[in-house]
């Protein structure tokens, strides 16, 4: 007995009909394989398949979900990241700058000595007959390598936590105001001839950063208020250290990291860059009255 054929049968969605043997892998049409992801239904070898919470899915479909999921933020709204990169960077960059001091100098501890440090270095009377740059670039150099030692290890401890919660630009926004802040401190209350250089006065910015944070947290503060009471007796203490930078920016530090992780949710990065933005106006307007001062 014969019956009449039915009606064709549409090509299966994975490129064979079914019951049909083995076909190659979407990704690689030379391995012959009977799984599917369970995803888009498209043939998969095992090389190209991830256990999901159903099944499994091939590469495509899980880099697809990866993109469609939104990742975690922290309090100061910066997405949750692995790892730091401005405190490296920072750090490498002193290191550098160190490194062409030594160089031009022709000695590792009498480094001031060089071109580029007598050129980068905060002197006030010289910052305000027109050479505005010293107030940034002098927190890049460093009397010495135990200067440059003890700062980068402050930054290494202090800044690579700071950064997971601020995040890369806010960490590295925080850190220019607070140089900012320790330079424009030198500015009023040091003499025209003083000459001012390190990162220092950033470090102490960062110190004071912590401090907010951990108290936005209400975590222990007794570490981080104990190690900023015995870096200001040190500044008191030791000959030659810039107690007036440090202090300005330990206060400037605090304020810009205050305004970053306690700004409202609502237009959260609105309101944190309007204040970021106004400290570095006031910074500069009382930058630029000191060197009228001087002048």
């Amino acid at each position: 007995m014969s019956y009449p054929a039915g009606p064709p049968q549409p090509p299966h969605p994975g490129g064979s009909p079914p019951g049909a043997g083995p076909v190659g892998c979407v990704r690689h049409p030379d391995r012959p394989t009977g799984l599917r992801c369970t995803r888009c239904d498209r043939p998969a070898c095992p090389e190209c398949l991830r256990e999901a919470s159903v099944g499994y899915q091939c590469v495509d479909c899980v880099a697809e979900g990866n993109r469609s999921v939104r990742r975690g933020t922290t309090m100061a709204g910066a997405e949750v990241a692995v790892r730091p990169i401005a405190v490296p960077a920072l750090i490498a960059l002193n290191a550098v700058v160190f490194v062409l001091t030594v160089a031009q100098a022709g000695s590792l501890n009498a480094n001031a000595a060089a071109p580029l440090f007598q050129q980068w270095s905060l002197i006030p009377g010289l910052a305000a007959n027109g050479q505005w740059w010293r107030v940034l670039t002098s927190g890049f150099l460093h009397y010495g390598p135990l200067h440059l030692l003890f700062n980068m290890m402050a930054l290494w401890l202090i800044g690579k936590d700071l950064e997971m919660v601020l995040g890369r630009a806010r960490f590295l926004a925080v850190y220019v105001v607070a140089l900012l802040g320790g330079s424009a401190a030198v500015m009023v209350f040091y003499p025209p001839n003083a000459q001012v250089a390190g990162a220092s006065g950033a470090v102490f910015g960062l110190m004071g950063g912590l401090a907010v944070v951990l108290r936005r947290l209400r975590a222990p503060m007794g570490q981080v208020i104990g190690l900023i009471a015995v870096n200001i007796v040190l500044s008191v203490v030791l000959p030659g250290v810039s107690l007036i930078g440090h202090l300005g920016g330990l206060v400037i530090g605090s304020a810009a990291t205050a305004a970053l992780v306690y700004a409202p949710a609502r237009n959260r990065l609105g309101y944190q860059v309007g204040a970021l933005v106004g400290l570095t106006v006031l910074l500069l307007a009382v930058i630029v009255g000191a060197a009228g001062l001087v002048l």
